[in-house]
């Protein structure tokens, strides 16, 4: 909702609202751990917490996760069983909730959904990952096609409203070298093709998306948010930077600070990623 001097209130703090975003690798298993997602979730300053790669219904679990005391949740599962499912928590009820982007051929694949809270509406997306020289990669490129026009249009559509928007999520691409470690061996692996990394540029130059750690931080290396599970590469900080929060400028220039809330040690992670958390003025 907009506020005096035309800020936003989507939170209980009136002076600023928190957004976080998380792939959880698995809402069930995130859940499970101890520290997990349940505790992670009960500590946060977030007022919006957007949620990717869930792999579950809501039938598959427990009540501190699907219906937490303080949350309102709304939980997009894919229809093919144990993949991808995104999610919204939010501390206020939103106002309106859409399912995907209008593309059909992704309408029940739990990749996208966003919600309106006040004056901000704010998205959860999981952006296929995909894999080079295999459908995967197909699939992936399809739904790039897809999802810039639909972007466009939504921008054109919430500033006409006099209101902004902010998508967050696993965008499965690093944009520049600055944002992957090792950036010369993986040139040829997906998240980090030309033709991925000059998409992403379009969303941010042409349909004038701002990235919001990009933004605060222009010459930080990283600050990286996924580490494979494999050999030492989060001990070693070998990471990318694939969990972005895209905002329309008028919400962009309201970040006030952004962090990686990366695990203390490798044994108290309990997702490959780590959440991006913004704190924006209102």
């Amino acid at each position: 909702m907009r506020g005096r001097g035309g800020g936003y209130s989507v939170g209980v703090n009136q002076s600023t609202f928190v957004v976080s975003t998380v792939n959880v690798n698995g809402l069930r298993a995130a859940a499970k751990k101890d520290p997990g997602f349940v505790s992670w979730l009960s500590a946060t300053e977030a007022d919006v917490v957007c949620v990717q790669e869930t792999r579950a219904e809501a039938s598959q679990l427990p009540q501190e996760v699907v219906a937490p005391q303080g949350w309102h949740v709304v939980l997009v599962p894919a229809q093919a069983k144990g993949r991808a499912g995104v999610a919204v928590y939010s501390r206020v009820e939103p106002d309106a909730v859409r399912v995907g982007f209008g593309e059909a051929e992704f309408e029940g694949s739990g990749r996208y959904v966003e919600v309106d809270l006040g004056a901000v509406t704010v998205a959860s997306l999981y952006l296929p990952s995909g894999e080079v020289g295999t459908p995967r990669q197909e699939e992936k490129e399809r739904f790039m096609e897809a999802f810039l026009p639909y972007l466009v249009r939504r921008r054109k559509e919430v500033e006409g409203q006099g209101r902004d928007l902010v998508v967050c999520g696993d965008w499965n691409i690093a944009h520049t070298e600055a944002d992957l470690k090792n950036w010369r061996g993986n040139r040829k692996s997906a998240g980090f093709l030309p033709q991925e990394r000059e998409w992403l540029g379009r969303v941010l130059d042409g349909a004038g998306y701002v990235d919001v750690v990009r933004a605060l931080y222009p010459d930080q290396e990283g600050p990286y948010s996924w580490w494979s599970y494999r050999g030492r590469a989060f001990d070693n900080d070998t990471g990318w930077r694939i969990d972005y929060q895209m905002c329309t400028p008028g919400l962009a220039v309201r970040a006030e600070s952004a962090r990686v809330e990366r695990a203390a040690e490798h044994g108290a992670r309990w997702s490959d990623h780590a959440p991006v958390t913004v704190r924006y003025r209102a």
